[in-house]
């Protein structure tokens, strides 16, 4: 199964659900702030990253996962993604596309507008790193509703 974790920026929620799937962050108590910060790819995303795939590392169960930024256009991504991944002979029931952004909050969006587009980063990234604090267990959630369906 290759499941990709999707937001707008692929900077944030995203990366946290890979880092919580893949068991580098607790799924039953919350992190501290310097367990976000060291994630080593949170808030590094880039212009030239926006619409890749980026692959994060396999589970426990074989399952390959992913994250990506999408931007504001999930309805043309997400389709062009699957009917690619069909017309390349992929079995539909082997690709997960799973969006984080109902967990992302206002911290989160001003933290990741600041640091991602306006590039100030010692300013941006503690913000939206406690907006993930702050909203933590949604994200876990979404990966538990995940890992279910596996």
């Amino acid at each position: 199964m290759h499941i990709i974790y999707h937001c707008v920026g692929g900077s944030h929620s995203s990366v946290v659900a890979t880092a919580i799937h893949l068991n580098r962050l607790p799924i039953d108590q919350k992190p501290s702030m310097s367990d976000i910060l060291n994630i080593s790819y949170f808030d590094k995303m880039t212009i030239r990253d926006r619409g890749k795939i980026i692959y994060r590392g396999t589970d426990e169960k074989g399952n390959k996962i992913y994250n990506m930024s999408r931007q504001f256009v999930p309805q043309l991504v997400i389709p062009l993604i699957e009917d690619t991944w069909n017309m390349l002979g992929g079995n539909p029931e082997e690709l997960l596309m799973v969006s984080t952004m109902s967990s992302v909050n206002f911290l989160m969006r001003l933290g990741g507008f600041t640091s991602r587009r306006m590039n100030w980063v010692s300013f941006g990234r503690p913000i939206v790193a406690s907006g993930v604090l702050q909203t933590y267990f949604n994200i876990v959630k979404i990966v538990e509703e995940t890992k279910k369906r596996l």
